[in-house]
């Protein structure tokens, strides 16, 4: 992989993680600044490495997203 997409990679994980940790945040879940980290695969793919959450905090995400599956989605279409 050459430098320009790691980086680019870099940058993709690295929006995702701080958009990942905010919206924890929001739900009162502080996973620290090692819990939800930016990483690239050897192959330049972008990830998000997730650690380890107290239960608790595992039960909020999941309600969060219990509940945004069953909400409506949102309209796109200007009437």
């Amino acid at each position: 992989m050459d430098m320009q997409t790691w980086r680019d990679a870099w940058a993709r994980a690295d929006d995702a993680s701080r958009a990942l940790r905010g919206a924890l945040g929001a739900l009162g879940v502080d996973v620290g600044p090692g819990g939800v980290r930016a990483q690239v695969h050897r192959q330049g793919v972008p990830l998000v490495h997730v650690g380890v959450l107290r239960a608790e905090h595992a039960e909020a995400v999941a309600e969060a997203l219990r509940h945004r599956a069953d909400a409506p989605p949102h309209s796109t279409s200007i009437p």
